[in-house]
């Protein structure tokens, strides 16, 4: 025979189908399961979504002013990709327009260089918040926005030590983007973690609030990777 055939041998009698037949039927079935993969995931984004907003009104209680005013959100931005990602990643999936939004920069502290520099740091911070805010109102106009402005060197505790003084109901932070093998290797032969790592953990497991750490996925799966005290690295494609 010309053709290549592959027997399937069962029950008689025996029948012969041509080898791309099997790729076709292999890359169909492939199909169906991918889609079947991907609408689970849809439903698990969308439960994961429901948690969030009913463990969110839970922190803020069944009082009548708290009904009121809505939700306090926070969130920690800086001049990285990961916290303006964590930002937008709030204003599309957890702000309503009856809550408020904290913007939170937790800036190093002041050295004792002269005025001239300090004020230039100063003017800095102040701007990336003034930014930040008008994005918030340009993306969620109506919301309200408040920004505040810290000085320290452990920014974990300075964090969650803010977010329970603000009385927050969910505090969102911007999560480091998954580096190199190479650059993991080095990491964990050194044993030691990015500053980053260190306080995004660090508020995960100390915040009284719900507190959720957010990075893009990729530009070619799309969505994004959650952070929680019960979920590592979710997929949430919404």
């Amino acid at each position: 025979m010309s053709r290549k055939y592959a027997r399937l041998c069962g029950a008689r009698p025996t029948v012969c189908l041509p080898i791309h037949s099997l790729s076709l039927w292999s890359k169909r079935k492939s199909r169906r399961r991918s889609g079947s993969v991907e609408a689970t995931t849809d439903h698990n984004s969308t439960k994961f979504l429901n948690n969030i907003s009913s463990r969110r009104d839970d922190d803020l209680g069944s009082t009548a002013e708290g009904v009121k005013n809505g939700n306090k959100i926070m969130v920690v931005v800086d001049s990285s990709l990961e916290a303006k990602g964590a930002l937008e990643w709030a204003l599309s999936h957890t702000v309503q327009s009856q809550d408020t939004i904290v913007l939170l920069h937790v800036a190093k502290p002041s050295k004792q260089q002269g005025a001239d520099s300090n004020g230039s740091t100063n003017l800095r911070d102040f701007e990336l918040l003034r930014s930040m805010k008008n994005v918030c109102q340009r993306k969620r106009p109506g919301v309200e926005v408040e920004v505040a402005m810290l000085e320290g060197k452990e920014k974990g505790p300075i964090i969650v030590e803010e977010a329970k003084r603000q009385r927050v109901s969910l505090l969102v932070l911007g999560q480091e983007r998954k580096r190199s093998t190479w650059w993991q290797l080095i990491k964990r032969w050194t044993r030691s973690r990015s500053s980053g790592e260190v306080f995004v953990e660090y508020c995960i497991q100390n915040s009284a609030c719900m507190t959720i750490a957010v990075r893009r996925k990729s530009k070619k799966l799309g969505g994004y990777l959650i952070t929680t005290k019960l979920h590592k690295n979710f997929w949430l494609l919404a």
